[in-house]
């Protein structure tokens, strides 16, 4: 059963890596194309809108197609795309193959979430969730200075060299997962699929309180690095490094993720550790630098240990729309964070600077917290048993 965490861990590693390469990369691309400033961070934004245009509609129709051929195909797809970056030749064309990366990362990751109940035993999804999320930890990490690293060569070859190993991880994703065919409804509409979510108040609720987390720790993260730079009088090295220190934080939540869940259970898991963010949030603008680095580390520990298991409960809602389900999560995420970096420019600028951010974020996770609770999705392990009986 190794197989399947190590691979799922390697494909979100890959997709995170990528979202997360363009940055150090962004000055030398700026001056290869010759753009300005104000349109280069599209080089971001086109991999991102393609992500958040096509996940709503790559989920209901993956739920009607085998998840093994999805992921198959999305992982070829997006390692083709990602290689043909490094050899766009204009800026447009870089544009557009990271547009379609994006495309391709929205049919590739919600398979991976919603193929981890579907191939694992019961007692180990939780676990083999973490391990995914530490993917997307590690790449969060890891990612700058890999993409620095490769690029130290030729800037293409950061693109040629992920796109190679997402190739292989297509054909060890052919060798390894078994079949993974819908059990009915295969051609029922892409609406028609989202209608269990929007008559479900555990549903409802649940997406509800996701959001409201994602608002809370996106907008904390917008401003981070501006926020040290005007305070600490960082560079952009030590922000980099800082920013690294903090990845790992978010690894080392995902990898104990299950364990804390064994030892709390999720409604103390989820409650302790959002009351805890809360107060870190509030407390952490106030720090200095290294009490603000052991605070920050400890909020991205927490956040890596609740987002697997949100992300359990969430998938586990409806077990024949996975998909459907992963994906709206991953355009729930996308929207908050979007939404949070605007909130966190205006509360920056015109409140009480990084401060007032820290406040809103622990409003919205002690909302999060209610939302979570009084809908239902978390709870004890008596009723979680029981609703799981039921249908969403």
């Amino acid at each position: 059963m190794l197989k399947y965490p190590i691979l799922f861990f390697l494909v979100m590693f890959m997709i995170g890596t990528d979202t997360f390469l363009i940055s150090p990369l962004l000055p030398t691309l700026q001056a290869e194309y010759g753009v300005s400033t104000g349109i280069a961070g599209w080089m971001i934004g086109a991999y991102t809108l393609g992500s958040a245009m096509f996940a709503l509609v790559s989920g209901p129709l993956s739920d009607g197609w085998n998840r093994r051929t999805v992921m198959i195909g999305g992982l070829i797809a997006f390692s083709v795309s990602t290689a043909l970056c490094g050899f766009a030749d204009s800026y447009w064309m870089m544009l557009l193959f990271r547009f379609l990366a994006g495309v391709s990362a929205a049919f590739t990751a919600p398979q991976v979430w919603a193929s981890i109940p579907a191939v694992m035993p019961p007692q180990r999804i939780a676990k083999t969730m973490g391990i995914a999320f530490g993917g997307l930890a590690a790449a969060q990490a890891l990612g700058v200075p890999i993409g620095s690293w490769l690029a130290a060569a030729d800037w293409p070859v950061p693109f040629w060299s992920i796109g190679a190993f997402s190739l292989l991880l297509a054909a060890a994703a052919f060798l390894l997962l078994p079949n993974m065919k819908p059990s009915g409804r295969s051609r029922a509409s892409i609406f028609s699929r989202y209608m269990p979510l929007i008559t479900s108040g555990r549903a409802r609720g649940g997406f509800l309180a996701y959001l409201l987390l994602h608002l809370g720790s996106g907008t904390a993260m917008a401003f981070i690095g501006k926020w040290m730079a005007d305070r600490f009088e960082l560079s952009i090295g030590g922000i980099g490094n800082v920013m690294m220190g903090l990845g790992f934080g978010t690894l080392l939540g995902s990898v104990v993720s299950s364990a804390v869940i064994r030892r709390l259970g999720s409604t103390r898991a989820v409650t302790a550790g959002m009351l805890l963010l809360a107060l870190l949030y509030i407390v952490g603008p106030h720090a200095g630098l290294s009490s603000a680095v052991i605070i920050y580390f400890v909020i991205f520990t927490v956040l890596g240990i609740i987002f697997p298991l949100v992300m359990g409960l969430l998938t586990a809602l409806n077990a024949s729309i996975r998909g459907t389900i992963s994906s709206l999560a991953n355009s729930t995420m996308n929207g908050a964070n979007t939404l949070g970096a605007w909130l966190a420019g205006l509360l920056y600028v015109h409140f009480a600077g990084y401060a007032s951010i820290g406040i809103f974020s622990a409003v919205c996770i002690v909302l999060s917290l209610v939302a979570f609770r009084l809908g239902g999705l978390v709870t004890d392990k008596s009723t979680a048993a029981k609703r799981q009986s039921e249908p969403a």
